[in-house]
Formats: C-alpha cells, sequence, structure tokens
C-alpha cells in the first residue's frame, strides 16, 4: 500500500517536472524568438518599432530613432503615446486594429506635429507569440516629408508651366489676331473690289502684292519665333544676334547687342535665354515706346548674365505681375529652369532692365 503510493506520487512529481520543462521550454523558445525579433529590428536599415499589447517599445530600429529624434535608450519600456504625444486619433484607432489582428498600411499620411507638418508612410502589422496569440504590434514608419515637398513643387512648377504656355497661347492668338488677320481681311476686301471693276487690277498689282509679301514675311516670323532654331545652328551668340537684328528691322528698332561670353552654353541654357529675349524685346515694342534697346551677354563669378535694358515708359512690376500681361511668369520659368534666377528692374517713365543670371 504503501509501495504504490509511493510510486503515485513519483509519477505525479515526474509528470510535473516534466509539464514545467516544456513550460520552459516553451518559455525559451519564446524569449529566443522574441529576443532575435528585437536584434533583426535593432539594425534593420528602416524606420521600424516593436510594441507590446500596452504599445510600450519592446525595440526600435536605429533608422527610426533618427527619423523621429528619438534615443532607444529613452523609448523602451515607455508607452508609445507618452514620447509622441501629439499622435493623431486615428492612428491609435489603427493601432487597436493591429493589435486584434489585422494588417494596416497608408502610403501618405498627414502628421500635424507640434512644432512642423510632417509626412508618412506606415504600415502596421501585429507579432505572434509562438502559441499564435498576438503579443503586440510593429511598425514600419517611413517619413516622406522631404518627398512631399519636391512633389509639391513639381506639381506647382507644372501649374507655372502650364500658366506660362497658355499666355504664350494667348500671345500668339493676339499676333495672328490683330496683325495677320487684319491684314487677310483688308486683301480680301481689296480683292473683293476687282469683281466690280476687273480693270483697276493691272493698276494695284504692285500693291497688292506688296499686302501679300508681307504677310508673308509676318507668318514667317510668327513661325521663326515659335522655332527658334537660331540658337540650335548658329549658337547661343549668333542666333541671339541674328535673331534681333531680324527683328529689330521688322519692328524698326535699333538694338544693340554686345557678347562677352567665353564659355560654350548648354543647348538648354541658350534656348532658355533666348526664350527670355524675345519676352523682353516683344514687351520692348510693346509697351516701351523708344525705338532704342541694349542686349548684353556677360560672363563673371561663374555664371552667364544676360540683360535686356531700355529707357523707356517702365512699369509697376508687382502690378504687371497681377495683371500677366508682359509674361513675367513665364520668364521666370525659363530661368528656373536652368537653375537661374531673373530680377526685373523698372520703373514708370524710368525704363526697364531685364538681368538673368545662370550658373555655368
Amino acid at each position: 500500500m504503501f509501495e504504490a503510493t509511493e510510486i503515485t506520487e513519483r509519477r505525479r512529481a515526474y509528470q510535473a517536472r516534466a509539464v514545467l520543462n516544456r513550460i520552459l521550454e516553451a518559455q525559451a523558445a519564446l524569449l529566443s524568438r522574441e529576443e532575435l525579433l528585437k536584434t533583426v529590428l535593432k539594425n534593420v536599415p528602416a524606420g521600424v518599432a516593436m510594441f507590446d499589447r500596452d504599445m510600450h517599445y519592446l525595440q526600435v530600429s536605429d533608422r527610426f530613432c533618427a527619423d523621429y529624434g528619438v534615443d532607444s535608450s529613452q523609448v523602451l519600456g515607455r508607452s508609445h503615446y507618452d514620447v509622441f504625444p501629439d499622435i493623431p486619433e486615428r492612428w491609435k484607432a489603427a493601432h487597436q486594429r493591429g493589435l486584434a489582428g489585422e494588417t494596416v498600411r497608408v502610403d501618405h499620411d498627414r502628421w500635424e506635429r507640434h512644432d512642423r507638418t510632417a509626412w508618412v508612410r506606415w504600415e502596421i502589422v501585429p507579432w505572434r507569440t509562438s502559441g499564435g496569440i498576438v503579443g503586440g504590434i510593429l511598425i514600419f514608419a517611413e517619413d516622406i516629408t522631404q518627398q512631399q515637398e519636391m512633389e509639391a513643387a513639381l506639381s506647382q512648377m507644372s501649374r507655372r508651366l502650364i500658366e506660362s504656355q497658355e499666355q504664350e497661347r494667348a500671345r500668339i492668338g493676339r499676333e495672328l489676331h490683330d496683325d495677320i488677320v487684319q491684314k487677310l481681311a483688308l486683301l480680301a476686301i481689296d480683292l473683293e473690289q476687282f469683281g466690280n471693276n476687273p480693270s483697276t487690277f493691272q493698276q494695284r498689282r504692285q500693291g497688292l502684292r506688296w499686302q501679300v509679301d508681307r504677310i508673308a514675311q509676318d507668318v514667317q516670323a510668327l513661325s521663326h519665333e515659335l522655332h527658334a532654331s537660331n540658337p540650335e545652328f548658329l549658337g547661343v551668340i549668333a542666333g541671339m544676334q541674328s535673331w534681333c537684328r531680324e527683328f529689330g528691322e521688322r519692328h524698326k528698332l535699333a538694338i544693340a547687342f554686345r557678347s562677352h561670353l567665353i564659355s560654350k552654353v548648354p543647348r538648354e541654357v541658350g534656348f532658355s535665354l533666348f526664350r527670355v529675349l524675345q519676352e523682353s524685346l516683344h514687351n520692348v515694342v510693346k509697351h516701351s515706346g523708344v525705338k532704342q534697346v541694349d542686349v548684353q551677354l556677360a560672363e563673371h563669378s561663374n555664371e552667364i548674365h544676360l540683360m535686356v535694358s531700355d529707357s523707356g515708359r517702365g512699369f509697376d512690376p508687382e502690378v504687371a505681375r497681377q495683371s500677366r500681361g508682359l509674361g513675367l511668369t513665364s520668364m521666370e520659368e525659363r530661368a528656373r529652369l536652368v537653375n537661374g534666377t531673373i530680377v526685373i528692374e523698372s520703373k514708370p517713365m524710368r525704363g526697364t532692365t531685364v538681368h538673368v543670371r545662370v550658373p555655368c
């Protein structure tokens, strides 16, 4: 009887030790699994943080610390909401969804912090214990603020470029309507008169031919400006000089062109400067009231300088920029596209100077 009881007790003790050993082994496996995960997280080249079910930090990656200005020794064991008290409520709700076993992801999210606005790409992934229970969540967070700012700047530039294109289309439309279309209308009226009196055709043939030649020249000049082949085939200096000569002859404008360039000008820089020159001289013809203008190309301080100056009526640059009548936005965008700057100095009745600077 005594021996049977002793055997039973020994068997129970053995079974209890076996269960305890299995528990210890499971706990060791769990601990080693978590420790391995923590080790991997710390050195992963991404912003990752590991939390328990109470949203206390278990581990953070070095990249996470660098991106969000924290130190691992200061956050481990602390509540996520104490470290970042400005976390939006929608993020807290997403954390609870992760703790419930759901994976949540947002590609770009706005974070209004106490000192700035940040943009974050984040993902919440639940991590599980060896028993399959959700032990907490992993947060993958990438600071994309700089990327968003760059995209916003590119979007703004695209809008301004579209605006510049619309201004250019409007200018071409005015050129066609106010000049070429009206000349064609007058020519049509003159030709209509010959139907009633054909005998006058020989008398007026020379005048009609002159009208047709003028219209053809105007169309050619407009096409020439749109195509801008001069800088491409002649080079920047010779191309600008040739165009200034043709433009001056067409508008009875004396253009003093001077160049002191030494370096070879890249194609995209040459075209941008050429367009600014065109817009500036068109403004001189339309608004300055003078018949002489100075154009100068120079190079110093590792920059290319284009200056277009006249002593005409001038204008208020701020008023002109709001009215959008002088193509200032287009010129500014042309300069910006080649990392240049443009300064327009003008005062009523004291002339105008357009000064573009582009890095060599």
